[in-house]
């Protein structure tokens, strides 16, 4: 593609456009756990924050499914868009099929027409000009592929703090395995 590859920065003073929270990794666990005579009640807070990273996860990866479905079905629309927009200026009708329901088709003809009725979601449908309803759909486009980018940043962001998260919990374990050897 001919386009020039932005870098892609999450906002000012933040390390992700999530607001997820940076794991810590513990450099010296002696001085991390100096006082400390089990690791248990760190490890928990730990493997608390591992299970809201993986909410995290989850819940990220659900809304880059949605959007990887929206974005085919703009662009499709997008396309019909080009097509009215050609067969008004040539005067034409346009024989197509439509989707009634999984499988189920139905013919219709088209005449040509200056207007078109999108879907916003919650049961609403609005009319649109050609050229407004271009304009909407290359916006919220634009908007979904912005959106699938800082996705697919946050999640490499949050498996990074993650592996983090699990390393500095299994160093702590065996620092507390480590203890426990010195005391028998």
């Amino acid at each position: 593609m001919g386009e020039t590859e932005v870098e892609l920065t999450p906002p000012e003073g933040k390390a992700s456009f999530s607001g997820i929270p940076e794991a810590q990794f513990i450099d010296d666990v002696d001085s991390y756990m100096k006082g400390e005579e089990k690791a248990e009640d760190k490890i928990k807070a730990l493997d608390e924050m591992h299970q809201k990273y993986k909410f995290m996860e989850n819940s990220l990866s659900m809304r880059r499914k949605r959007l990887r479905g929206q974005v085919p079905d703009i662009k499709s629309s997008l396309v019909m868009i080009k097509k009215l927009r050609e067969r008004q200026s040539s005067g034409e009708s346009l024989d197509t099929q439509f989707l009634l329901s999984d499988q189920v088709y139905a013919k219709a003809r088209i005449p040509p027409t200056d207007k078109v009725c999108l879907w916003l979601g919650a049961n609403v449908m609005l009319e649109y000009s050609l050229d407004d309803a271009e304009a909407l759909l290359s916006k919220n486009l634009a908007s979904a592929e912005q959106n699938l980018k800082q996705i697919a940043f946050d999640l490499d962001y949050l498996r990074d703090q993650m592996t983090i998260t699990e390393v500095t919990m299994a160093r702590l374990y065996n620092w507390d395995v480590k203890k426990r050897k010195e005391k028998k």
